[in-house]
């Protein structure tokens, strides 16, 4: 009786989080994005490596296109390149088995084809913030991107260079 208790609680507080901000290098979310970092990091998000680029996805989508070596985002209808070519000979082969699930942040479900998908009606994705990537992140992987806090700016790096965009 009291393990179903402790479980049925553990599982509310639980999902409920699903739906509220998650903290990632710090103990509590206190800024305003759906994902909250810690400061001061040199780490940013590593974005998916794909061989074939997502037949139906939705505006925001972000992709690390292994065949043209670029970074890439979906909006208007469109992929937009984010870098120039890079040099993805870094990227690990995937040897697992897609097993077809998703991890959903900010609503209990989403229509959206996605790894990961942030959904909020008031919150954004709020990037990893790292002082001149290009000095302080020692190892950078290809389809890494970050906030330079040092030149205002989206900092993507495409296996070879960083790209900012303003």
């Amino acid at each position: 009786m009291k393990i179903s208790v402790l479980l049925l609680v553990v599982g509310y507080f639980g999902g409920s989080l699903a739906l509220g901000q998650t903290a990632i290098g710090k103990r509590t979310a206190d800024g305003d994005g759906v994902l909250d970092f810690a400061s001061g990091t040199t780490k940013g998000i590593i974005l998916p490596a794909v061989e074939t680029l997502p037949a139906t996805p939705a505006n925001g989508t972000f992709v690390y296109d292994k065949n043209a070596q670029m970074v890439k985002v979906f909006t208007n209808g469109a992929w937009m390149n984010l870098s120039d070519e890079g040099d993805n000979s870094a990227v690990l082969p995937y040897s697992g088995t897609a097993n077809g699930k998703q991890t959903v942040i900010g609503a209990k479900s989403t229509e959206v084809d996605g790894v990961l998908v942030l959904e909020a009606t008031d919150k954004a994705l709020i990037l990893p913030k790292v002082a001149s990537p290009h000095l302080n992140v020692p190892s950078p992987y290809p389809g890494m991107m970050c906030y330079d806090t040092d030149a205002k700016a989206l900092a993507v790096y495409d296996g070879s260079v960083w790209s900012y965009w303003k």
